[in-house]
C-alpha cells in the first residue's frame, strides 16, 4: 500500500489480532491504498470483521464500506455484548476443533451443529449461509470468508471459558436436557420398556427414567456422570439463564 495514511486505534479487546504497534490501544499510522474500504483495512491488520462492532471516523460512526481519506482518525470497537444476530432462531455451527464446546451447548439445549471431520473452510462457510447459523471458530481465516452468514471468534482454548464466552456474547435461550449431545436432535421422554433393548442389563435394573433422541435414537439416563453435568448446567443457568420471576405479593 502506498496511498493515504490514516491513524487507527484498536480497542484493547481486539489486541490479540493485531501487530504490536496497535496492541496498546493507542492510535498508530496505517498506510492505505486509497481505494479499498475501511473494512478491508481493518482486516489487513488481522481483525476479522465478525469481531468488529462500531467503526468511528473522526468521531462519527461509519460503515465498513467507507473509503478512508488521508489523516482520518479511526477507532475500531469490539462487538457489543450481548450481540444481536439478525434472524431467528439463534443457531450455531462449530468447526472440527470445538467438539467439547458443541456438546456443552447441546447439553444446555442450544441448537448446535458440529462438523466432526474437517470438511474445509468453503464448505463450512457455505453451510453457515445455507442454514443461517453463526459459525464459531478459532480460525481467523475462516471467519474472514465473505460467504459467511454470521460468525464469532472463540477466544479461549479452554472449554469452560469457551462456554462462558459464547453464552455471554450471544445470550442464547437455554433449555437444558432437551437436545442429544451426540447429534443435536431433540430429546423425548421414553418408557423403560421401549428402550430396554438399547441399554445394558445393569442400567435397566438401576434406572427407571429415560430419554431418547428422536433423530439418532440414542438413549439417555441419569448415570454416573450426571452430578457433574448437573453442576455444569446449574452454573450456566445461574449466570446466563432467564431471571427468576418475582415473588407474587
Amino acid at each position: 500500500m502506498n496511498g493515504p495514511e490514516i491513524l487507527v486505534q484498536v480497542a484493547p479487546e481486539l489486541g490479540l489480532f493485531v501487530p504490536q504497534a496497535w496492541r496498546s490501544g493507542a492510535a498508530a499510522p496505517l498506510v492505505t491504498d486509497g481505494v479499498s474500504t475501511l473494512g478491508h483495512a481493518v482486516e489487513s491488520l488481522g481483525v476479522p470483521l465478525t469481531e468488529v462492532g462500531e467503526l468511528v471516523v473522526d468521531g462519527a460512526a461509519v460503515p465498513t464500506g467507507h473509503v478512508p481519506a488521508a489523516g482520518e482518525h479511526v477507532e475500531v470497537h469490539p462487538v457489543t455484548r450481548p450481540q444481536a444476530v439478525p434472524g431467528a432462531p439463534l443457531r450455531f455451527l462449530l468447526d472440527v476443533h470445538l467438539g467439547t464446546l458443541a456438546r456443552r451447548l447441546r447439553l444446555l439445549g442450544v441448537d448446535t451443529a458440529y462438523e466432526s471431520t474437517d470438511i474445509g473452510d468453503p464448505a463450512l462457510a457455505a453451510r453457515s449461509a445455507a442454514e443461517r447459523r453463526v459459525l464459531l471458530s478459532r480460525d481467523r481465516g475462516l471467519l474472514r470468508r465473505r460467504e459467511l452468514w454470521a460468525g464469532g471468534y472463540v477466544y479461549s482454548d479452554k472449554p469452560d471459558n469457551q462456554l462462558r464466552d459464547v453464552l455471554g456474547r450471544f445470550a442464547p435461550a437455554l433449555t437444558p436436557w432437551t437436545r442429544c449431545t451426540a447429534c443435536n436432535g431433540p430429546l423425548a421422554e421414553a418408557r423403560k420398556e421401549d428402550v430396554a433393548d438399547r441399554v445394558e442389563g445393569g442400567t435397566r435394573a438401576t434406572y427407571d427414567v429415560f430419554a431418547q433422541c428422536t433423530d439418532c435414537a440414542r438413549v439417555y439416563w441419569r448415570g454416573a456422570h450426571h452430578d457433574r453435568l448437573e453442576a455444569m448446567v446449574g452454573a450456566a443457568m445461574e449466570e446466563f439463564g432467564p431471571a427468576p420471576a418475582p415473588d407474587r405479593p
